[in-house]
């Protein structure tokens, strides 16, 4: 099976770096034709610059933009589907958590910028972007979730909460849009090597862990990630819509991660379960 995205247009969110920039680079060397969004104008242009210089024939242009910003996520949906006449798709991987640590010690305005970027955000990219898709006639929209929205993930704060929300958002969309032949599925990444997840990746006992809590006995690189969202993308994916694919090495039959060892030196042994000092 060949899988092709030529002459498709699609916007990639987060797409400076990690997971985002993979799945653009992915969809450019399918042809397709990316517009990359992110808050960070130079991380864009950088990563434009390495897709442009990687296979593919497709195009990539990037436009700076705040997804917890209806506005900008309506201009950047606009400029998208204005640059070839027709937006097909989108992978929505902007997203992150300011909340790691006890939920008895939770910054709230943390949890609340956390909560904005993962739920807010994917509910205006869903809401412009599934409107010039059905105006199109149809389309894929592919959201980056995690497998701590249905792993419960100890001290993860926000993010797990906010990811299962996203999970639930977009299996809404797939119903509502399905009959506009707009199809919406998300992504669970486990753990992947990713900027965002550096600070993980430094701690032996805590990757000691996640290799004993995943069958496959390795981490997740972003290529493992844009394979299957170009294939969310493609027409050979043509029947599948409002699912939550795990990606993960088989992390999700397990449990989440054992971080207390990189968080008791922070928080202390009676922190992490709940005592709050005066």
């Amino acid at each position: 099976m060949q899988i092709s995205l030529a002459d498709r247009t699609y916007l990639v969110t987060g797409g400076g770096s990690g997971i985002g920039k993979g799945a653009a680079a992915a969809i450019v060397a399918s042809g397709g034709h990316v517009t990359l969004v992110g808050r960070n104008a130079d991380k864009l242009s950088a990563a434009v610059d390495e897709i442009r210089a990687g296979e593919g024939s497709g195009e990539v242009r990037y436009e700076p933009t705040d997804v917890t910003n209806e506005d900008e996520v309506a201009r950047a949906v606009d400029a998208a589907t204005a640059w070839h006449g027709r937006l097909h798709g989108v992978v929505h991987s902007a997203g992150g958590s300011e909340t790691i640590g006890p939920i008895t010690q939770i910054d709230s305005d943390a949890w609340r910028r956390t909560i904005d970027l993962n739920i807010n955000g994917t509910m205006y990219l869903l809401k412009h972007a599934g409107r010039e898709m059905v105006r199109g006639g149809g389309g894929s929209f592919v959201g980056i979730s995690s497998i701590a929205s249905s792993n419960i993930h100890r001290w993860f704060g926000a993010y797990g909460v906010s990811k299962a929300a996203l999970d639930h958002l977009l299996m809404l969309a797939a119903d509502e849009l399905g009959p506009s032949w707009v199809r919406v599925n998300s992504i669970r990444p486990g753990l992947t090597r990713t900027e965002m997840v550096g600070p993980i990746m430094e701690v032996p006992a805590v990757t000691d862990d996640y290799r004993a809590c995943t069958p496959l006995p390795r981490f997740g690189e972003v290529e493992d990630i844009a394979h299957l969202a170009v294939f969310l993308l493609s027409d050979a994916a043509s029947w599948i819509t409002g699912q939550a694919i795990n990606v993960d090495g088989g992390h999700g039959l397990r449990r989440g991660p054992d971080i207390s060892g990189m968080l008791e030196p922070i928080f202390g042994a009676d922190g992490l379960r709940g005592v709050v000092s005066s």
